[in-house]
């Protein structure tokens, strides 16, 4: 499974997704819905799944689609490199 990278985190609780992720989000207990702007939303309030940081509204994080870990941009890359390699 990927290593999904988000160029832009919408706020510190959730992004908003397309419904090409939403069979990931429900599988890893992360999606959201039923908040105004949009209907599916992937929620990463817990921060990175490594050091708990907060991702911040505008920030670059990944979401491991295997663990449903959320991490942030530097724990991330090394993830992808670690499942590519």
């Amino acid at each position: 499974m990927p290593v999904i990278r988000f160029e832009m985190a919408d706020s510190a609780e959730r992004t908003q997704i397309g419904e090409g992720l939403v069979r990931f989000a429900v599988r890893t207990s992360r999606l959201e819905t039923g908040t105004g702007g949009g209907k599916y939303f992937l929620n990463h309030e817990d921060g990175c799944g490594v050091d708990g940081r907060m991702i911040r509204p505008g920030e670059p994080f990944y979401f491991d689609t295997e663990t449903g870990e959320i991490l942030c941009d530097s724990h991330g890359e090394q993830r992808r490199n670690e499942s590519a390699g």
